[in-house]
């Protein structure tokens, strides 16, 4: 057995592994693991991964799980394009510190304004408070404002000229409240142009592929009671 993917385009990171394994011709088998199901919280995935979170990857006998741990194994495996994760210390060391960055900032907030501002009170019938809405998207300002100053600055990519997984993780990050219906990029003209950079570098139709169902989550029919149940405990231990 080749190289098997185990992802769910909800995701964030499932979308950026998705689009560099797409982007960069690597052969995968695409195993859906679909989290509004609940089939990550099933004994058959635990034997994949574990901690039944997605995304997950198979490579023969080899388990492997975490986004970024991912992204650089089929980094090294397939020796992709050195722009994505450059040889050079310095290059290396800018895509690092943002790897590093994201994990408890951005990705937190825009994970939470994703269900605070629709999954909750669409898909789980779940009235979110005002007050909660409103600091949830004040957090998630600070962290784009954080990502433009601290990260981006008057570059093209975040690590420099070239695209690199560093703008892969960020721009998938921030396709999730943009899916909630959140104006991400509406008066931030330095951000909507690298989003645009992004975009053509990875291809048009392949961005666009990858984020069909985030941009279609507001359609999502609500939660039976079951489902809301067993899935319950996992969103808020995620969105914390």
């Amino acid at each position: 057995m080749g190289l098997e993917l185990y992802l769910d385009l909800l995701s964030q990171p499932c979308r950026a592994i998705y689009i560099f394994a797409k982007k960069n011709g690597i052969p995968f088998e695409l195993r859906i693991v679909d989290l509004i199901k609940g089939q990550h919280l099933s004994d058959a995935f635990a034997q994949v991964n574990p901690l039944k979170k997605v995304p997950a990857l198979k490579d023969g006998d080899f388990t492997l799980s975490e986004s970024v741990a991912i992204l650089l194994y089929l980094t090294h495996k397939y020796k992709a394009p050195d722009h994505w994760y450059p040889q050079d210390l310095q290059a290396r060391a800018r895509v690092d510190e943002y790897l590093a960055w994201q994990h408890t900032t951005l990705r937190r907030s825009c994970l939470r304004a994703l269900w605070h501002k629709m999954m909750f009170p669409v898909f789980l019938g779940e009235p979110m408070s005002p007050q909660t809405l409103a600091a949830t998207l004040a957090e998630l300002d600070v962290n784009l404002q954080l990502l433009e100053d601290k990260f981006l600055q008057n570059k093209a990519f975040l690590a420099g000229p070239h695209i690199s997984l560093a703008d892969l993780v960020a721009i998938t990050e921030l396709m999730h409240p943009v899916g909630a219906g959140c104006q991400v990029f509406e008066g931030r003209p330095k951000l909507a142009a690298w989003r645009n950079r992004v975009e053509a570098a990875v291809g048009e139709d392949l961005f666009r592929e990858a984020h069909e169902i985030i941009l279609k989550a507001k359609d999502f029919p609500p939660a039976d009671p079951t489902t809301k149940q067993k899935l319950m405990p996992w969103i808020l231990a995620m969105i914390q």
